[in-house]
């Protein structure tokens, strides 16, 4: 059967099986409506919204449906967390090819909702609309306390630090795109950290506990996103190369182009903080998830990151990361100690 044989209304009656009734928190009408409704608590509420496009942020050769739904309801969550705060709801609007399976859908809200589940939002609402590509488009609605992670609230003397490691999403994108070989631990490791990244909501929350007022989730790449938050707190950024926290098996697996891809690859979707040098060793000492200080925050241009190499030489690099509608597409370092590319 296809999303053309069923019909839109019978579309949406068949997802709101598949999701199911609403967990009775506070959440008054969900999926069936031509609004969500819900009760609002007296707590501070959050609302991201993000779109991915077939052939632009993905490609039905290289993801399943299952990972799509997963991965389309991550990089909202993680701007949530990237702000502190708790996810709560998600709307969910999709473009289809009439041509497109039914299962296929099934398979999508199957593998969103199986993330929603980790993190107890409720899937409430949506739209479906006809398209000649597949287009996904995710809000969700979250709470915070009175204290909210900002991208302007950087300082000088900060410590800049990241939680997990970087690049190995860019590398299990690279992997896939180029169908390269890797042993069957590489290959499951590479894939999921491009297809199902995992959004730091509790570590968010730490962050806000302990003091931390600067914050960005990592997706258009660590030096692009750094620079964000260079940009709106007026301040400028020294980052050591040799201190990237880069996994040994994306190491071993792209070697050379490792340092590249930590750089510029993008949607690693960890947090990227700054804070004072006491509060960032209290937090690495809190958190189950590793957490690297990879620089500094100094007075300077705003926006300004620049790359110094373990001899403190600065190095010049090229390609900040992600950004729509540019045409630049390789990233490079100029440097004796590194040879990386990323096409």
């Amino acid at each position: 059967m296809k999303v053309g044989d069923l019909g839109e209304f019978a579309l949406i009656e068949f997802i709101a099986d598949i999701v199911g009734k609403p967990s009775g928190r506070d959440l008054i009408l969900g999926i069936g409506d031509d609004a969500s409704i819900w009760c609002t608590e007296q707590a501070t509420q959050l609302g991201t919204t993000d779109t991915l496009v077939q052939n632009v942020h993905f490609t039905l050769d290289t993801a399943t449906w299952r990972d799509l739904g997963w991965k389309a309801l991550a990089i909202n969550i993680s701007d949530i967390a990237a702000m502190g705060g708790e996810p709560c709801y998600a709307l969910v609007s999709l473009a289809l090819p009439s041509v497109t399976d039914v299962e296929s859908i099934v398979e999508f809200y199957r593998g969103m909702v199986e993330l929603a589940r980790k993190f107890d939002v409720d899937i409430c609402g949506g739209n479906i609309s006809s398209a000649p590509v597949v287009v996904i488009n995710v809000s969700v609605i979250g709470k915070a306390s009175d204290i909210i992670l900002r991208r302007s609230a950087a300082l000088p003397g900060d410590q800049i630090a990241v939680t997990g490691y970087l690049g190995q999403a860019a590398a299990g994108r690279k992997m896939l795109q180029s169908r390269l070989k890797f042993d069957s631990e590489t290959t499951a490791f590479l894939r999921a950290a491009h297809l199902r990244p995992y959004p730091r909501v509790a570590e968010g929350q730490i962050l806000v506990q302990h003091g931390v007022k600067a914050a960005i989730d990592i997706s258009d790449g660590l030096l692009s996103d750094l620079s964000h938050i260079c940009k709106a707190s007026r301040v400028e950024a020294r980052v050591q190369l040799d201190g990237l926290p880069i996994h040994p098996m994306v190491k071993a697996a792209f070697e050379k182009e490792s340092v590249g891809l930590a750089l510029s690859g993008g949607e690693d979707y960890e947090l990227l903080f700054t804070a004072k040098r006491e509060i960032a060793e209290q937090i690495k000492g809190l958190m189950l998830t590793p957490v690297t200080v990879i620089g500094e925050i100094i007075r300077g241009e705003p926006g300004q990151v620049t790359l110094y190499n373990e001899r403190g030489r600065p190095v010049e690099w090229g390609k900040r990361g992600w950004e729509h509608f540019k045409t630049i597409h390789r990233f490079y370092l100029r440097s004796d100690e590194y040879d990386c590319g990323l096409s």
